[in-house]
């Protein structure tokens, strides 16, 4: 997955989802999504991120096995420029990934809204998101 990250395939990414598989995002902030249902939720979702994110290099990769024999824990360091600003960034990631027949059924990604905000170069819109009564 990460390699087609570097790659900027975000079609390809969504592609190791299984089509009825979830991606969580139980810190997500503001108007960033909590819950992708399904592949096409995720592709959609990943579209657009080459446009705001240039991932360059995925650094401290850690595998963490679990007692589930298709579930493991995954830490991991995204450094990149922010195509906006072009102002270089590093994003921090713990991920639980659980897999079935090769598949991603479920992938919760522990991320921090602001440092993610930080990075794409607008904090404020963070802030102004959260502040908002219809999201």
């Amino acid at each position: 997955m990460i390699d087609m990250m570097l790659a900027k395939d975000m079609n390809a990414v969504a592609d190791l989802w299984a089509p009825d598989g979830i991606a969580e995002f139980p810190f997500a902030a503001g108007s960033s999504p909590r819950v992708l249902n399904g592949r096409e939720e995720v592709r959609a979702y990943l579209v657009h991120y080459p446009e705001l994110m240039d991932m360059k290099e995925a650094a401290a990769l850690t595998v963490r096995p679990t007692d589930q024999a298709d579930t493991a824990v995954v830490e991991w360091t995204a450094t990149g420029r922010t195509v906006a600003t072009s102002r270089p960034y590093r994003l921090d990631y713990i991920v639980v990934l659980t897999v079935r027949d090769g598949l991603i059924t479920l992938y919760r990604d522990y991320w921090s809204p602001l440092s993610a905000a930080a990075a794409a170069g607008d904090p404020a819109g963070l802030t102004d998101s959260l502040e908002r009564k219809d999201v």
